[in-house]
């Protein structure tokens, strides 16, 4: 089983919403390396960090799992969306996404600042300066870690 973290901006969607809807496509992902860990690394399973980001207090929120394999994201395709690709066709879909199914809300935020402060996390992207990845993979040590926070 892989680990992964997922950003979303809690405006947009929260992990409450997810705990609400249960599962929900991850779409609108346009950035290739994050579309490659959804399409070549992800496996039904997969546990995820829900991660609010762009918020008063950015940090892991929650866990999720992923619920299917990678498939097209339909929002590529259709002109009145924002995320509309016109590059993209059917034939060969550039973006994919994956559904996301709620595990559970964490006891407490585990905020960024906090991560950043431990050692034994400053090999985790989510940490370095710079890493601006909606999608990333966390490694099994480092999601032990995060989780012995809560």
């Amino acid at each position: 089983m892989n680990h992964w973290l997922m950003k979303s901006e809690p405006d947009a969607f929260s992990i409450d919403d997810l705990k609400r809807k249960k599962r929900e496509p991850w779409d609108g992902v346009r950035n290739y390396q994050a579309r490659n860990f959804m399409r070549d690394g992800m496996r039904v399973g997969d546990q995820v960090f829900f991660y609010h980001s762009n918020c008063a207090e950015p940090g892991i929120v929650g866990i999720a799992r992923i619920a299917t394999d990678a498939y097209p994201d339909p929002t590529q395709f259709d002109p009145k969306n924002g995320h509309f690709d016109a590059a993209s066709s059917r034939d060969n879909p550039r973006w994919v996404l994956v559904d996301v199914a709620f595990v559970r809300k964490l006891k407490r935020t585990i905020t960024l600042k906090e991560m950043q402060a431990l050692p034994a996390l400053s090999g985790m992207a989510l940490v370095r300066k710079g890493n601006r990845l909606s999608v990333m993979p966390v490694d099994a040590e480092d999601w032990r870690t995060i989780l012995a926070l809560e």
